[in-house]
């Protein structure tokens, strides 16, 4: 018999629905294995007895068929550590904010405890969420399972971390340039990225750009896709939002996509890097399998032109020169984020606006480019994971931030545009690290993007496949 961790997110929430265990069962489960097997850097902080308490209040299983709930009822995740949680501590990877208690939860919490999933604590994450690999100041790195001395990627590299070694079936992460879809390909996960506006940025609102999105991280699409029934949702008072999807995104997982047109670029965007052969590789196995599955691949020029990237550039400093510290407290900054936000600050508010108007006339310009095709193929990184330290140069910031674009000349695009994305894991090099391919839809396509995403699975499915450790 299998045990609970080898289980998917919705077979779990299966066997609680028919009372076979109960959420404190799965918590219980989960808190000893994330207590006794992370040595991967997942959790800045566990909150055991929260998560029993929670657990405990969900009973020992869904109530009844009149108040039946989700499909993840009882089933345990986390919270990345730049997500407002009341009442624990909540540290935006920071040293400047190691001891931050919110009073209020923010939508993406409030919405995993509605559902009735159990958080097991906090998620790691990079200073602010800004660089792509997790080595903050407040926890250990994260690593990819698959090789410890290896980047689990960033921001959500705790998440992705987690989910990799088993110790939570599935976790939330969010994605301002890649920060799902990164930590994705070295975890070898599925990493999605919602349409703009799918999910609500309250009560922060802190993203005037409408780069950032939360999503999901797990196993499998189908987990993927009910995790992100559950995150979905506007509230009022959001500045943007997604047209409702037709139903729910898990059912969208079961629809034959039919024929689909796929365009495709491998040539990197944000930088000029010569990307890993194993990439490339995993780049054109996507390709053959989408056309062995009936679809028409076609090469196309890259839609966004290098004009777009010093002005991507900009509004990223500004929104980290936005990420204040708390008074007195600016010395215990990183040095990345400290360039950054003296950057950011030597931005004019009219430069900003000018910056802004400009990214979205860029955005606007790729859209119409790839309107004519269902969706865009893409490796997701332009090397398998790195070692632990080799993107980071606290001594050089420039140069860490030219080598964060040069590991990720893809995954911002789509952050521009506000198109959805996932991360794939079809591929892993004969030594056997991740390697991601990454698919975006059109704005608000997800459930198309499911749709095909779960068809590749079953064709190729990868879920089998466990890190050692497991």
């Amino acid at each position: 018999m299998a045990d609970l961790h080898d289980l998917t997110a919705l077979e779990q929430g299966e066997l609680v629905r028919r009372r076979e265990v109960s959420p404190l069962e799965l918590t219980e489960h989960y808190l000893e294995r994330a207590d006794r097997l992370d040595s991967v850097g997942a959790f800045v902080t566990l909150t055991p007895d929260r998560a029993r308490r929670a657990a405990r209040d969900l009973g020992p299983g869904v109530p009844g068929p009149g108040e039946a709930t989700g499909p993840l009822y009882g089933v345990p995740t986390a919270i990345k550590d730049l997500n407002l949680t009341a009442g624990v501590r909540t540290t935006f990877g920071s040293a400047a904010y190691d001891d931050h208690v919110p009073e209020v939860s923010d939508a993406v919490t409030l919405a995993i405890e509605a559902a009735g999933l159990v958080s097991l604590g906090k998620t790691n994450t990079p200073e602010f969420g800004s660089p792509c690999y997790t080595e903050p100041d407040v926890a250990p790195p994260a690593v990819t399972p698959w090789d410890r001395t290896r980047t689990a990627g960033g921001s959500s590299g705790g998440a992705a971390a987690a989910v990799a070694a088993g110790l939570v079936p599935l976790a939330q992460g969010s994605d301002g340039g890649g920060s799902i879809r990164i930590p994705a390909s070295c975890c070898g996960l599925v990493g999605l990225k919602p349409s703009r506006g799918r999910i609500s940025g309250y009560p922060m609102y802190g993203d005037p750009i409408g780069l950032g999105t939360a999503g999901s991280i797990a196993r499998t699409v189908r987990d993927a896709a009910a995790l992100l029934d559950v995150l979905a949702g506007r509230r009022a008072g959001d500045p943007s939002w997604a047209p409702a999807p037709g139903g729910s995104f898990l059912a969208a997982c079961d629809r034959e996509p039919g024929r689909l047109r796929v365009a495709r670029f491998v040539a990197p965007v944000i930088s000029e890097v010569s990307v890993d052969p194993e990439c490339v590789r995993a780049w054109e196995y996507a390709s053959r399998l989408l056309e062995s599955l009936g679809h028409e691949v076609e090469d196309v020029a890259v839609p966004l032109p290098p004009e777009a990237v010093p002005v991507f550039e900009t509004c990223w400093a500004v929104l980290t020169a936005l990420s204040t510290a708390p008074a007195g407290r600016e010395d215990r900054l990183r040095p990345l984020t400290r360039w950054l936000t003296e950057r950011g600050r030597a931005v004019s508010g009219p430069e900003f606006g000018l910056a802004i108007g400009a990214l979205r006339r860029y955005a606007a310009e790729a859209l119409v480019a790839l309107a004519p095709y269902d969706l865009v193929l893409t490796p997701t990184l332009a090397s398998p994971p790195v070692p632990v330290g080799a993107l980071r140069d606290d001594a050089d910031p420039e140069r860490d931030f030219e080598a964060q674009k040069a590991f990720t000349p893809w995954t911002s695009a789509w952050n521009v545009t506000g198109m959805p994305a996932v991360s794939l894991p079809l591929h892993w090099t004969p030594d056997d690290l991740p390697v991601g391919v990454m698919l975006a839809a059109r704005p608000a396509e997800e459930e198309l993007l499911l749709s095909v995403s779960a068809q590749i699975e079953a064709a190729a499915p990868w879920a089998h496949r466990t890190a050692p450790g497991w």
